[in-house]
C-alpha cells in the first residue's frame, strides 16, 4: 500500500527519550506508524503487526497503529531514529531535511522491530 509519511513531534515519547534513549518504553512510543483504519484493512493490516515501510531513501519496521480518525493515504510517524531512515538526505536552500512529505509503501512483515542499537550498528556497517 502506498502512503505519504507526515512525522511529528510528541510530548509523551520526548519525555519516554529523556528517561532512556536506548529504553523499551521510548521503542513502544517511537517505533510505530498510525494509518487511516480503512487503508489498513484494505492492505490486510491489522492493529499492532509489524509492518515494513520503505522509501525512496531507506526502509524500516515498525508497529501499525489504526487511527480512529479518518486519513485516507497519510501516514503518522513521531520523529525519531525509526521515522528518519524514511527521510532524504538532500535538502532545499533550507539545509532542513523534508519530515512532511515522504512516498513510502507499507506492508505486513515477520520481521522484529528494531531497537535504537539495532538501527546504530546499521549505520556505522
Amino acid at each position: 500500500m502506498k502512503v505519504t509519511v507526515v512525522t511529528f513531534r510528541d510530548i509523551f515519547q520526548s519525555e519516554a527519550q529523556e528517561l532512556d534513549r536506548f529504553g523499551e518504553e521510548y521503542r513502544k512510543m517511537s517505533a510505530v506508524v498510525f494509518l487511516d483504519k480503512n487503508d489498513a484493512s484494505k492492505a490486510g493490516i491489522k492493529d499492532g503487526s509489524n509492518v515494513l515501510l520503505e522509501s525512496d531513501n531507506g526502509r524500516v519496521v515498525v508497529v501499525a497503529r489504526l487511527s480512529e480518525d479518518s486519513h485516507p493515504g497519510l501516514a503518522f510517524m513521531p520523529n525519531s531514529p525509526w521515522s528518519n531512515r524514511l527521510i532524504p538526505a538532500e535538502t532545499d536552500e533550507t539545509k532542513i531535511p523534508s519530515f512532511k512529505n515522504i512516498s513510502a509503501t507499507v506492508r505486513v512483515t515477520s520481521d522484529g522491530v528494531p531497537t535504537v542499537e539495532d538501527l546504530l550498528r546499521e549505520m556505522v556497517s
